[in-house]
């Protein structure tokens, strides 16, 4: 099993009023040195399967086909073997 770290941030080029939000607010409460913000989005999938290559391409198509907005957004994507500990799904990281 495989656990798929997918980080999705808008373009550099792309406005990002939420971030503008954020680092007025930290400037507010006395973060003056924070020179700038971007806000993204952390995702995390397990993808059962015992190849790695594998798990990365169905991470990839779910990245391309759902989880980033190609025209806006770009995407980083990590995988990581696991192993399921616990009936619930939970997983932990193979050494």
């Amino acid at each position: 099993m495989f656990k798929a770290n997918v980080e999705v941030t808008l373009r550099a080029s792309i406005l990002d009023p939420q971030g503008k939000a954020v680092q007025h607010a930290l400037h507010n409460l006395g973060f003056a040195s924070v020179d700038k913000v971007r806000i993204g989005k952390h995702i995390e999938m397990w993808v059962d399967t015992d190849d790695e290559r594998e798990a990365r391409a169905i991470a990839k198509q779910a990245c391309i086909k759902l989880l980033a907005n190609p025209v806006m957004e770009d995407y980083h994507l990590e995988i990581e073997a696991v192993e399921t500990s616990m009936a619930d799904g939970s997983a932990v990281k193979k050494p």
